[in-house]
């Protein structure tokens, strides 16, 4: 017994030997290796099944610690709407993720795995997240700081949530509003989209001086990779229809579509997601000339490529006809981590059987691998695996909710105000006896969220934390202002109530992708009869809730004044800041807004070129004098200061200025 005491005691120093003392060192655990040290030592230890599991992303509804460990996991996302539970805090977010994370620490080289959500508006897919205006509405603001602090808040409230990948931007240039996308991207002009690019420094970081072109940088805890997508020409689609046929040729795309590529890899942006779309017939998911020959090795983009959800699928028509073809077409084109939310083992085997066939060359799988692991050393993956709850209260806080009105305010285009130049009709008065509030789109805070919010569709209702336009009309007016909301009233209530003026609110309901396009874009009913309804019997101003514009020429006559809002967001207060005056209209078509749908494609710069309203349009106001009653406005096509913003920054200097006076007092007199 004493003899089996001692050789027990002596076993377990050994053991505790090797676990501390003497176990193998591994460069690609030290930290103080360099990333390139570091990714060659933990490739030459990996397994042709490691390394594919690398290079597979998994929908959240199938994964578990147990997938993660079996099949070496590289990335786990939430699709549309998939959450760990209905309302799920920041709380739960981090401990599903971290449930994940787990089963890839548990592998042989314990490999971290990379959460990925699409946060294309804010943390869209989160229970009481800031949503932003979509980015047709940033567009309108021509604001890149106020986007990168957009970007900024975007990462604090996903990494609130223990996620650190987000596939964001949205760099499409729209040339069709057809295109059931286009209020996901920043404008027809490439230059504008290009100037917008700056939301990838807010959410990874700025990149240091001196640092290498084309490298992925992302910094600090509070920061995460983004995705610039989606590559390349799916705003160019014929017809505007979804993942259709892009028809243009090579000086086409390049100075229109891919400009917006080369800023977001200067800037460092972590990954590149493939379009659904295809160039001149060709799917972009094998394009193997763009991804490969361009992205890859002329910009000397070093972050890696991924595909869409069940993008290599579509590559055959119809999609999955041959899903090994598929495999082999995607891979061989350049594509790095492959979105296959359900059917990951048909995946893997697939790409497992092509590799040892000697189908695809394992100098394909090394490169792939190579770059997904650039990215999880960059961000430090390696040494913070495990997501924490020391940011939970930066999901949907007070900061960003300000910063979302600020962005709703300045998105806002200002189209008509007055039915003369000598009668205008906006900033709206504060102190009226009666105000009526009328449409569809009034009190329905999913509709003014749009599509990409709580679901993949969009919803309607009360979705989530927000203020709708007619919750933030009732906390705008004067106390003894009377405020009567009627969705759809008739001729004779308008009559019988003695309205001061009416705000009518209509719009699209929301949509996403394929569900969206719509060849005739008219105004959806009951907006138009509430319109003429409304409008033809008291003054009114129209605000259009839209994720583009829409046939409205016939009923422009009928308005008082006339506002596109876009899809702002939660934060509905920001579009009565404007209507009544607390700050002046400033925002800029960055679309045309056309005069109908025979004109599409109509682009600023075409031959043909008729606009209802012109790219750049948008009417100015100034701030009201005062809060109780409306000022006079001034009204310009080519834009006008703000004077609230000269203000603001004055006051900031002033503030400045004192706290270093106090500084000093205290530091040198005290």
């Amino acid at each position: 017994m004493a003899r089996c005491k001692t050789f027990s005691l002596h076993l377990l120093f050994l053991m505790c030997w090797a676990s501390f003392g003497g176990a193998e060192y591994m460069k690609y655990k030290d930290p103080n290796q360099s990333i390139n040290v570091r990714i060659k030592d933990l490739m030459d230890r990996m397994t042709l099944a490691e390394k594919i599991g690398q290079m597979t992303q998994i929908e959240r509804e199938v994964a578990s610690a147990q997938v993660m460990k079996d099949y070496f996991i590289g990335s786990v996302l939430s699709g549309g709407g998939s959450a760990p539970r209905p309302q799920a805090t920041a709380a739960d977010w981090v401990n599903m993720v971290n449930e994940f994370q787990k089963g890839s620490l548990s592998t042989r080289l314990r490999i971290p795995m990379i959460y990925g959500i699409d946060a294309v508006h804010g943390h869209n897919n989160v229970y009481n997240a800031t949503i932003f205006p979509h980015n047709i509405g940033l567009g309108a603001t021509r604001d890149p700081e106020l986007v990168k602090k957009i970007g900024a808040a975007t990462a604090l409230e996903a990494k609130a949530t223990g996620i650190p990948y987000v596939f964001a931007p949205c760099i499409a240039v729209c040339r069709d509003p057809r295109w059931g996308r286009c209020y996901e991207s920043y404008s027809e002009d490439h230059s504008v989209v290009q100037e917008m690019t700056e939301i990838i420094p807010g959410l990874q970081g700025d990149v240091p001086v001196n640092y290498s072109k084309g490298a992925p940088y992302v910094s600090k805890k509070e920061k995460v990779a983004a995705c610039a997508k989606h590559f390349v020409g799916d705003g160019g689609t014929h017809n505007g229809i979804n993942e259709n046929n892009t028809i243009i040729n090579h000086d086409g795309l390049f100075s229109i579509h891919m400009p917006a590529y080369y800023n977001s890899i200067m800037k460092g942006v972590a990954t590149v997601m493939v379009s659904y779309s295809s160039w001149n017939g060709v799917k972009m998911h094998a394009n193997q000339d763009l991804v490969t020959g361009y992205l890859k090795n002329t910009l000397r983009f070093r972050g890696f490529v991924i595909s869409d959800w069940q993008g290599i699928d579509r590559i055959t028509s119809p999609p999955g006809a041959n899903y090994t073809y598929s495999v082999q077409a995607g891979i061989s084109a350049g594509i790095d981590m492959v979105m296959v939310p359900y059917n990951y083992t048909d995946f893997i085997n697939a790409l497992t059987f092509l590799v040892k066939k000697n189908v695809i060359p394992k100098t394909r799988i090394d490169d792939a691998v190579r770059r997904i692991l650039r990215i999880k050393f960059t961000m430090g993956l390696f040494e913070n695996p495990l997501a924490d709850l020391s940011l939970v209260d930066q999901l949907g806080k007070k900061e960003h909710r300000d910063l979302a009105r600020e962005a709703v305010r300045k998105s806002l285009v200002l189209l008509k105000n007055g039915k003369s130049t000598n009668d205008l009709f906006l900033p709206l008065p504060k102190k009226a006896a009666k105000i009526l509030v009328s449409g569809s789109h009034a009190n329905n805070l999913g509709y003014q969220c749009g599509g990409w919010t709580m679901e993949w569709q969009g919803a309607s209702g009360n979705i989530t934390v927000g203020t709708t336009i007619l919750g933030a009309i009732k906390s705008t007016v004067d106390p003894s202002t009377e405020i009567v909301y009627s969705e759809n009233p008739d001729g004779n209530f308008i009559k019988d109530n003695g309205f001061s003026y009416a705000i009518v609110v209509v719009g699209e309901p929301p949509y996403t992708e394929t569900a969206g396009d719509n060849l005739d874009l008219t105004l959806p009913d009951p907006g138009p009869s509430t319109i003429q309804t409304v409008c033809g019997a008291i003054k009114c101003v129209v605000v259009i809730i839209s994720g583009r514009p829409l046939v409205i020429e016939p009923y422009v006559p009928l308005m008082d004044a006339l506002v596109a809002a876009w899809l702002p967001g939660t934060e509905g207060q920001g579009v009565t800041d404007v209507l009544f005056g607390d700050y002046g209209f400033t925002g800029k078509l960055s679309r045309t807004w056309f005069k109908s749908v025979d004109q599409l494609p109509m682009n600023v710069g075409d031959a043909h070129y008729d606009p209802l309203f012109p790219f750049g349009f948008g009417l100015t106001t100034k701030p009201a004098t005062s809060r109780l009653s409306s000022s006079s406005a001034s009204m310009s096509a080519t834009g006008s200061s703000n004077a609230a913003a000269v203000r603001n920054k004055v006051y900031r200097v002033v503030s400045l200025f004192l706290s270093f006076s106090v500084a000093w007092v205290f530091t040198n007199c005290l």
